[in-house]
This record gives structure tokens, C-alpha cells and sequence, in this order.
């Protein structure tokens, strides 16, 4: 007799704790600690200060693109209560739950190293860099290599904008993406047997791809830390490992970049990591997936859906592992 167990992220909405409680959660606390001064002078700090400090708030929402619709394995956003609370960010906890402990995530200031094969190295800070890129909100399905999957109705830019504000030269072939390293901020960069900082990397034709995406923001807002602010990549045709969250350096080279996961195991997490559902897992099957917040499982797509925008990138690479 099979008993069906309930996943430890297959939890019903009304579970989850809304997104608004969540943010009042350390101004709350501070409030308490400091009553009895507050309540003498009569008043209270108000609860969504930390929210509306965010620089880039004024940029949001942005208008959403019409091309960049989901299909019917997920029709509508996922409920931004489990998008925001149930992730992986290994930096903080090699667990789902990371969404309290990513609040140590210190954004500003923030700034972007654009290096390597370029007319001109740079580094801009975050702020200046948004003003310059062409922000748009898109719904793009996300996969898991895990085999969870979620809708999400992401804001930022198409990464082509950044390569062309890079301008790289003629002989770059790759893009390599790197996360920030500060143990001190991120408890999970001291498990010292990973081999920090998280690295990711795309070929320039994948990178300058129609739907290779820049997210700094969700649901009409900026990112949340727990979700990768300020600046993630969205690449929904690929299992979500590949989708590098707090970004400070990009860089244009001639050799392929070797990712955090590749490193660690690259019989399991190679570097093209496209969706298939008919390659497994060494461990498990990719034929299903599970949308956040629903019990029931759902086909998975040859690139997650998206094969008519992407498949003519890989023509020719037949021997290459596309689907590790």
C-alpha cells in the first residue's frame, strides 16, 4: 500500500505568512524594545519604514510585456506568499525556510563590477545602473530541478540590454555571473565545504537570448532579499539552479565558466541545465512537476515550454549534456 506524503513545501496558502506581516516583523520588534521611550513621546515609528527605504521603490510597478504569457500548467501567478517564502538561497541555509535569516542581506550600497572582455571595465552602483536599463514585468514559469515549479510575474530588464551597455568585445564568448561573498552578512557562506562565491554562467548566445531575463523586482515591487535583490537572472527555460540571485559582477570571457553546482557535482548539475523531461536526474525522474501550493503534479516541458524561442541555440550540440 503507497501512503502519499505531503512535501515539506506542498503547504496550503493559508499557511504561509503574508507578505505584509512578514516585513512589519523587524520594525515590530525594534518598536517593542524601544516602548516605553516611543509611547512617553506619544508616537510609534511607522510599521513599512524598512519597506519604503528601498531606493528603487518609485520605479515600481512597471509596465508588463504582453509577449511573455504562461501556459495552462500554470495560468495565473503563484501566490506571492509561497514565492517569497518557500526558495533556496544557499548563502543563508541549505534549506527552503531561508527568508528570515536573508533579511541580513544588506543591498545599499550595491554595486555592479563589469569586467573581462569589454571596451571599458566598469563598476556602477545599483541605483544608477537601473535608471539606465528598460524596465519592463514579464510572467515566466520557473522549474526546479527538485521537480516544484512556480509562475512569477518578475520586473527588471532583458539581460541583452546589459551586454550591449558592456559592449563586449569580439572575442567573448561566454558571460560569467558572480554572487556577493561576505560571511559575516550571509551565515551560509561559512560552510566552508562550498565553494563560495556562487558562480553561473551563460553562453553570449544563450545571455543575449529574447528571454534571458534580469529581475530586480516582483509582484509590482523591488525584490525581496530572499529572492535574490537586487538583481537576479531569470532563464525559465532552464532548471532554476542556474538562475544566480544578488549579482555584483558580470564577466566576458573566451572560456566557459565553471558554475557552483558543476563544481560541487557535475554528473547532477551540469553547465547547460535545459529543462527535459525525458533525461532524469541521476536520482529522480524530471517527467512531472508540482506547482507551488497545489497536490497535484503536472507535465513538464521540453525547455519548461519555451522551445520555440530557445531550441535553435542548441543546434549542433547533439553531444553536448544539454539536460544535466
Amino acid at each position: 500500500m503507497m501512503i502519499k506524503q505531503r512535501r515539506a513545501w506542498e503547504l496550503p496558502a493559508s499557511a504561509a505568512t503574508p507578505e505584509a506581516v512578514f516585513a512589519q516583523r523587524r520594525s515590530l520588534i525594534q518598536a517593542l524594545a524601544a516602548g516605553p521611550i516611543l509611547l512617553a513621546a506619544g508616537r510609534l515609528a511607522p510599521a513599512k519604514a524598512e519597506v519604503a527605504a528601498d531606493p528603487s521603490s518609485s520605479l515600481y510597478p512597471v509596465k508588463r510585456n504582453e509577449r511573455y504569457q504562461l501556459d495552462a500548467r500554470i495560468p495565473t501567478p503563484s501566490k506571492e506568499e509561497l514565492v517569497t517564502t518557500y526558495n533556496n538561497f544557499y548563502e543563508f541555509g541549505s534549506h527552503k525556510q531561508i527568508s528570515a535569516a536573508a533579511q541580513t542581506l544588506k543591498t545599499r550600497p550595491w554595486t555592479v563590477t563589469i569586467d573581462g572582455l569589454v571596451e571599458q571595465e566598469r563598476t556602477i552602483a545599483i541605483d544608477d545602473l537601473l535608471r539606465q536599463m528598460p524596465l519592463e514585468e514579464r510572467l515566466y514559469r520557473h522549474r526546479c530541478v527538485e521537480t516544484w515549479s512556480m509562475a512569477v510575474p518578475w520586473s527588471g530588464f532583458p539581460l541583452k540590454a546589459l551586454v550591449d551597455f558592456a559592449k563586449p568585445q569580439s572575442s567573448a564568448k561566454y558571460l560569467r555571473m558572480e554572487t556577493f561573498q561576505d560571511p559575516d552578512m550571509a551565515s551560509g557562506q561559512r560552510q566552508f565545504w562550498y565553494p563560495w562565491p556562487y558562480i553561473e554562467g551563460l553562453t553570449l548566445a544563450e545571455a543575449t537570448n529574447e528571454l534571458a531575463f534580469i529581475a530586480t523586482g516582483l509582484y509590482g515591487k523591488p525584490i525581496p532579499n530572499q529572492n535574490g535583490a537586487p538583481l537576479r537572472l531569470a532563464t525559465p527555460w532552464k532548471y532554476g539552479f542556474k538562475s544566480i540571485k544578488s549579482i555584483v559582477r558580470f564577466s566576458f570571457t573566451e572560456e566557459r565558466p565553471v558554475s557552483f553546482w558543476e563544481t560541487i557535482q557535475a554528473s547532477e548539475y551540469g553547465f547547460w541545465a535545459n529543462v527535459n523531461p525525458e533525461v532524469p536526474h541521476p536520482r529522480w525522474s524530471q517527467a512531472m512537476e508540482t506547482p507551488l501550493g497545489s497536490n497535484q503534479k503536472v507535465p513538464t516541458l521540453l525547455y519548461n515550454g519555451y522551445a520555440e524561442q530557445v531550441a535553435g541555440l542548441y543546434k549542433g550540440l547533439e553531444n553536448q549534456p544539454l539536460y544535466m
